[in-house]
């Protein structure tokens, strides 16, 4: 009788631990569909500095850019790559936002190969002032990125104000993007106002 109860504690144990992963699997989905947008990602960097780098231009390798060349003004910053299907799709757009919407846009190319990355945008065209080579992923990983696309909005002072998961498309820009542009920018006015008074 005793292995008997042994055999049945032994069966009970090992229906448990099928029964915890499936009651954890549950609860992840649940949260994951409770999202109101799947583009919309928390982000622990919102209110926060641009991580700290320093990582090659792509257009000149012997140049080492840094944080500091991402302040003074509000910015936006795209992490793109060549094998990022949706980096094709938003690929007008940011051009066009380049040239008509007065904003510095720069790039972070993403774990992509130098050589064609340089061909991919000689083929479409360049929006970026200038791309920061993330070879490795060390600023992705800084930044909490998911993968290709992800736009930050950044304030004059380099501050991440607002993050985007996806393409940019015409209605992202103008209803979510743009939006947050105006109000950062406005703070970045007031804010300058009220030293300009103090001073």
């Amino acid at each position: 009788m005793s292995d008997t109860t042994e055999t049945v504690a032994a069966t009970n144990r090992g229906l448990m631990i099928p029964l915890i992963v499936f009651l954890l699997l549950v609860v992840v989905l649940y949260l994951g569909f409770s999202l109101k947008d799947p583009h919309i990602l928390p982000s622990e960097l919102i209110n926060k500095p641009f991580p700290v780098f320093e990582l090659r231009d792509l257009h000149q390798p012997g140049q080492m850019l840094t944080r500091e060349d991402l302040l003074g003004e509000v910015a936006l910053v795209n992490v793109w790559a060549t094998w990022c299907p949706n980096c094709v799709v938003e690929h007008p757009e940011l051009l066009r936002i380049s040239r008509e919407e007065n904003i510095p846009l720069y790039g972070i190319n993403y774990n992509d190969e130098i050589d064609k990355a340089l061909a991919w945008l000689a083929r479409r065209q360049d929006p970026y002032r200038f791309s920061i080579v993330d070879d490795e992923g060390t600023l992705a990983i800084d930044l909490g990125v998911y993968g290709a696309p992800e736009t930050f909005v950044l304030d004059s002072e380099g501050v991440i104000r607002y993050r985007h998961v996806g393409p940019v498309t015409p209605d992202v820009w103008r209803n979510e993007i743009q939006p947050v542009v105006e109000l950062v920018r406005q703070v970045s006015s007031a804010r300058g106002s009220e030293v300009a008074t103090s001073g």
